[in-house]
């Protein structure tokens, strides 16, 4: 009875597993990187470079201003990376099993990264608009900040204000970018681990920091135009006769491209993927260790 309990313990948690570490790695990575994050933001915003966003942050709000929405961003990787790369992983050993044990090619790998970016970013969008929100709200006129106090209370009010399919508002290019970015970190790690470890025969330690800065290069380049447009979309706001600036995500996309070029969508780049990189790095770097931690522990 008792091994019959522990043999079902086991098989429970090797269900959770990927998708408890998955979230606990892109928690820690968060708590490192949102400082950058919040520039990031600011700077697609318009309001200057990274320079001059972080000396404006820091003499008119405080040393606080960069940690703001913090909470928003813990909950939406607690959310968001949980799904994203726990299907990832599942989704993968399936199809290993069905390759015979076999190294997936790059192709199979990329549809993977795109269906658990999809995942993730379903489940993870109301996170994600009031993470964006809380980000902002320092950027617009007084009368118009929302001045929500944490991730919870944005939630709610933009339930109680907007309703419920509010949450989701800008899903849209959310899903896309998440798409965007998942293909290009998830497909590019795991293909550059198998370069790094088995053709040129690197120790472990070396193949995860190579291996990451690929994947967090890919990441960046691959989704930064959708975040431009999900950004966008996420904070604006009706003009005094209640009509929005953009129609919705295409309407956002065409718009931009006419009036400020395809490098319009790259704004931001250098601090983009200096967050997303780094970002991407710490979430693999955490992962390792903690699965390295938990095989010490015989879990």
């Amino acid at each position: 009875m008792a091994e019959a309990k522990a043999k079902s313990q086991s098989g429970v948690w090797k269900t959770v597993k990927p998708f408890a570490n998955g979230g606990v790695s892109g928690m820690l990575a968060t708590c490192v990187i949102q400082p950058v994050d919040m520039v990031k933001v600011r700077i697609q915003l318009g309001q200057g470079s990274a320079v001059q966003v972080t000396k404006n942050m820091l003499a008119q709000e405080g040393f606080g201003a960069l940690y703001k929405g913090l909470s928003a961003g813990l909950l939406r990787q607690a959310t968001y990376t949980t799904a994203r790369l726990g299907s990832f992983r599942v989704l993968t050993n399936k199809a290993t099993e069905a390759n015979e044990g076999k190294p997936l090619p790059l192709l199979q790998k990329a549809v993977i990264g795109l269906t658990a970016g999809a995942i993730g970013a379903c489940i993870g969008s109301p996170a994600d608009l009031a993470l964006i929100r809380m980000q902002a709200d320092a950027t617009l006129p007084p009368a118009q900040r929302r001045n929500y106090t944490n991730a919870f209370h944005a939630l709610y009010r933009i339930t109680a204000d907007e309703g419920v399919l509010a949450l989701w508002k800008g899903a849209g290019p959310t899903v896309v970018r998440a798409m965007a970015l998942n293909m290009g970190m998830l497909a590019s790690y795991d293909q550059s681990v198998e370069f790094f470890r088995d053709s040129l025969g690197l120790g472990e330690i070396s193949t995860v920091l190579g291996a990451s800065a690929v994947s967090g290069f890919f990441a960046s380049a691959c989704s930064l135009p959708f975040d431009y447009v999900k950004t966008q979309i996420q904070k604006m706001q009706p003009d005094a006769s209640g009509k929005y600036p953009y129609s919705g995500p295409l309407d956002c996309a065409l718009k931009t491209l006419k009036g400020g070029g395809p490098f319009k969508f790259y704004t931001g780049f250098p601090v983009y993927c200096v967050r997303i990189a780094p970002h991407v790095m710490m979430t693999w770097i955490f992962l390792n260790q903690i699965q390295n931690i938990e095989k010490k522990m015989g879990m």
